[in-house]
């Protein structure tokens, strides 16, 4: 299908790709995936033709369809509706519609037989393409998307970036191309559109390309890996979870041979330099020092798993409720968003805020960092200190400084060498610590900002979308960073693996309320899965008809008697957890005690109590989570 053979591209005297090669075969569902600054989407546009090799072929099929979406379509611009931009795929269908209508409006005053075999010949040619249904295809692909049927008739100039991008993949996935080349298409969805994304790329007939950071997305879609690394392009064959698996088990084996490679070097080394200097020796000596010269190397393997080696740590705990949001409404015009909602976040919380796009989510993130006008009352704890990362901080980072002298100045207390260590966790290491702000990219720009807000004395984190920019490696490193800070946080990300890997609870916006689910994403994935479906939105704008408030349901009397009670236990076993949690702490610090450790019989006691508190606090917590599910079963 297409043939990369010895493919060099030079960006300066750098060489992005050296002498690498590529098969890409019909059917094949692949994962594009390397650091960021390896070249994945510059090859993407190697393979379309926008950039040309330094040397070395591409190969391919004349007649070849490709589609090829891109970050550079959010520019594009129209008046015309997004059906009618997403329709502008079927470029020989449309033509033959337009020259129907021109014939059927000749017809009505000439009759003639070769007029009329016209028409024929183009009414023939349009119904074998399926002419009649384009515009269905185009609203049912364009629902998957998140667009109601009054948004697309909606002109695309209207819409927000990340909604034009979704009518350009829209239109690049009508026109069925032989071979999709998608470049990060999750970047800008929701998790409803980036779910329908998947099961529709699963049933595509072509080949695909894949860009994307989103390791859920790669598992549900590939099934093959094309790594990026070092010049050259390593294929997997296999979805993301093998090629991590395939990955370590190679490196297993480059370990052992690169181990016993050197052995044998050291070996030959020492045999060389005992007999180079004895003459009845020096010839053996002089060709075993040839042979060691022309042997091929193996290379050790690199560690492009790093570890965060440091704890965030914070002067002042905060008190046990961190944030109360009490009857807080906010709405937009013709949109609301919120209504007298509530909500509660507590000390210990790691929340993720998940939803539709358009629901509110980054909203109520301004909302509880006082950065967004609205009505009621936000509450904010004892002791609490709040950091707050969203995608326009990277905006205020000051392009003069070096990466390390802006830690510097937003962290005075911490040494250089533990700022130096903080940044080494976000991959800058060595003297990439003295590159200016000015010339990183819009990744690594993020990586900046996620260290300053990591290295604040705050114990409570804001975090809008901050995987946005970063690759599986930097994703990685935020994770790890995040299950070792003690504070509380709450964060939008579309990222499933992110938020299944960091989140305690989860936050919906729903009938313009905080709703709350107790479990980790992938919990909250299969109770939501058994849910009856929710009605479709409209996509927020100003021409819209006033929406007006729904008035919620009330509940029977003994539904509210019997809520009230569940709540006041709920909240007896959150006091007992809480004072539980203390209890096994204390244990721990005793267990850690020297004078502990070394005396067998205290040690045994300390063990039997730290067994005990374990077990009382498994037992409150799991009452703590059946009370919880009540409490959800009665509120629906």
């Amino acid at each position: 299908m297409i043939s990369i053979n010895d493919l060099t591209f030079l960006i300066g005297s750098r060489a992005l790709y050296d002498e690498a090669d590529w098969h890409i075969k019909p059917g094949e569902r692949i994962g594009l995936i390397g650091a960021n600054g390896t070249g994945k989407s510059t090859l993407l546009k190697i393979i379309v033709g926008e950039y040309a090799p330094s040397s070395g072929s591409i190969s391919m099929a004349k007649d070849l369809k490709i589609g090829y979406l891109n970050q550079d379509l959010l520019s594009y611009d129209s008046h015309h509706s997004i059906l009618h931009v997403a329709m502008e795929a079927f470029e020989r269908q449309n033509q033959l519609h337009d020259e129907i209508e021109e014939l059927l409006k000749t017809i009505e005053t000439d009759y003639s037989e070769e007029v009329l075999n016209k028409l024929s010949d183009k009414q023939q040619e349009f119904e074998a393409l399926d002419g009649y249904n384009i515009e269905y295809r185009a609203n049912e692909i364009l629902a998957g998307l998140g667009f109601s049927t009054a948004d697309q008739h909606r002109p695309l100039n209207t819409f927000s970036g990340g909604w034009r991008m979704r009518v350009m993949l829209a239109k690049i996935l009508l026109q069925t191309p032989d071979i999709l080349l998608l470049d990060e298409p999750t970047n800008h969805m929701d998790l409803p559109s980036i779910k329908w994304l998947e099961t529709y790329l699963m049933g595509f007939e072509g080949a695909i390309v894949i860009v994307s950071h989103d390791r859920y997305f790669l598992d549900k879609v590939v099934n093959k890996i094309v790594e990026s690394r070092k010049g050259k392009l390593t294929p997997y064959a296999g979805n993301y979870s093998f090629y991590l698996e395939e990955k370590a088990l190679r490196g297993e084996i480059q370990k052992g041979e690169f181990k016993n490679q050197q052995a044998k070097i050291k070996q030959e080394e020492r045999l060389i330099e005992r007999f180079r200097a004895k003459a009845s020796k020096a010839k053996m000596a002089q060709s075993r020092m040839k042979a060691l010269d022309k042997m091929e190397r193996v290379e050790d393997v690199d560690d492009d798993n790093p570890t965060v080696n440091f704890k965030f740590k914070f002067s002042k705990p905060s008190g046990r409720h961190v944030i109360k949001v009490e009857d807080a409404t906010k709405s937009y015009p013709n949109v609301d968003i919120l209504e007298n909602a509530e909500g509660l976040i507590e000390k210990g919380d790691k929340i993720a805020l998940i939803g539709a796009n358009g629901k509110g989510k980054s909203t109520l993130l301004r909302i509880i960092a006082g950065a967004e006008g609205f009505e009621g009352k936000v509450e904010t704890g004892h002791n609490v200190t709040t950091t707050f990362f969203a995608q326009h901080q990277l905006e205020s980072l000051h392009l003069g400084n070096t990466i390390l002298e802006e830690l510097q100045a937003f962290a005075p207390k911490h040494t250089d060498t533990e700022l130096r260590g903080i940044l080494g966790c976000f991959l800058f290491t060595g003297d990439d610590v003295f590159k200016k702000i000015r010339v990183l990219s819009g990744g690594e720009k993020s990586r900046v900002a996620l260290a300053k807000s990591l290295t604040t004395d705050s114990n409570f984190l804001i975090l809008d979308e901050p995987t946005n920019h970063l690759d599986i490696q930097s994703v990685n490193i935020l994770i790890q960073a995040l299950q070792q800070y003690e504070g509380t946080f709450i964060s939008v990300s579309h990222d499933r693996y992110f938020l299944d890997n960091v989140a305690n609870k989860i936050w919906f916006i729903e009938d313009k309320d905080i709703k709350e689910y107790p479990g980790t994403y992938a919990e909250y994935e299969e109770w939501n899965s058994k849910r009856p479906p929710a009605a479709p939105t409209t996509i927020p704008v100003k021409a819209q008809k006033e929406v007006k408030p729904k008035v919620a349901e009330e509940k029977p009397a003994n539904q509210q008697s019997q809520l009230k009670k569940l709540n006041e236990q709920l909240q007896k076993r959150e006091k007992e957890i809480s004072d539980l949690e203390t209890q096994v702490k204390e244990i721990e610090t005793e267990l850690a005690d020297d004078q502990v450790y070394g005396n067998p019989a205290k040690l045994a006691e300390a063990n039997k109590k730290y067994q005990g508190a374990k077990q009382e606090l498994d037992k409150a917590q799991k009452v703590w989570e059946d009370l919880a599910a009540e409490i959800m079963e009665i509120e629906g």
